[in-house]
């Protein structure tokens, strides 16, 4: 499945800065890992966060948020944000701080 090319544009503009990033695909899409650990990604038209765990029940609180479930089961500690969730450029950078926070929490690799 390809992934929205304008969402990528959004991403790597707002994910410029102080940190390593290194795009990849992944999950059919693109992911975005810092430090070497998965960040964020898009899946098609979703925007793919990487919570990690202790986050995971926030974030699917928050609207548009669903489990990413793209085997069938549910990955704790990754959500998938439908494009209602990340319209602005406001909301898009909350959900990469989400994703950036926990990559930035584990080890460079």
């Amino acid at each position: 499945m390809p992934f929205d090319d304008a969402l990528a544009e959004r991403v790597r503009a707002l994910l410029r800065g102080d940190h390593s990033v290194r795009e990849k695909r992944m999950f059919g899409g693109l992911a975005y890992m810092v430090n070497g650990h998965m960040c964020c990604g898009i899946v098609g038209e979703d925007f793919v966060v990487r919570t990690g765990p202790d986050e995971y029940q926030a974030a699917l609180s928050q609207p548009h948020a669903r489990p990413m479930d793209f085997t069938g089961r549910p990955m704790r500690g990754f959500v998938y944000v439908s494009p209602e969730g990340f319209r602005s450029n406001r909301d898009l950078k909350a959900w990469i701080k989400r994703g950036l926070d926990f990559a930035l929490s584990l080890p460079s690799k």
